[in-house]
């Protein structure tokens, strides 16, 4: 079984219900079991930036599905949760992003693990760190040590 970290993000619609619904679709997988769950945060919009707040998290799952099968179990959940892409950064019901399979690298067009972002963004850490913050990125970092080098933690806050 592979450990793989997944982030969340909806601001679109019932933004919890979303999240809630992407995980409760992705327990109902045989193949795939739900180890952990960070708490929801608010995170301001990054990119485009005319667009309501969103909420963001981080699940840890186990797997036996390869990168490129979990890639079209997570589309097919953008599908079924209505997520249009018209605008790059826009608003979306649900987003899930492969973040780390196991210590893997992947790039390709379609698919980049671990996710190239991770490093840049708050709203990835901060879920991220609070359920694996001593879990080593794949350049030799902590979860931790790189939230700490972040400067921009400010536009990510607790939700509720």
């Amino acid at each position: 079984m592979s450990s793989v970290f997944i982030g969340l993000g909806s601001n679109v619609g019932d933004r919890e219900e979303n999240i809630k619904k992407a995980i409760s679709n992705l327990k109902n997988i045989s193949n795939i079991e739900l180890k952990n769950e960070s708490s929801l945060y608010v995170t301001e919009p990054v990119g485009y930036i005319d667009q309501r707040d969103f909420l963001n998290a981080v699940i840890e799952i186990e797997t036996d599905l390869t990168p490129h099968e979990l890639l079209k179990v997570t589309k097919s959940i953008e599908e079924e949760l209505k997520r249009e892409r018209k605008i790059k950064w826009g608003p979306r019901t649900i987003d899930l992003d492969i973040l780390l399979y196991n210590d893997i690298r992947i790039e390709e067009s379609h698919l980049n693990v671990p996710h190239p972002e991770i490093k840049n963004r708050a709203f990835v850490l901060i879920p991220l760190a609070e359920i694996a913050g001593q879990l080593i990125h794949p350049d030799g970092k902590s979860i931790n040590d790189l939230l700490h080098e972040l400067n921009d933690v400010k536009s990510v806050r607790r939700y509720h």
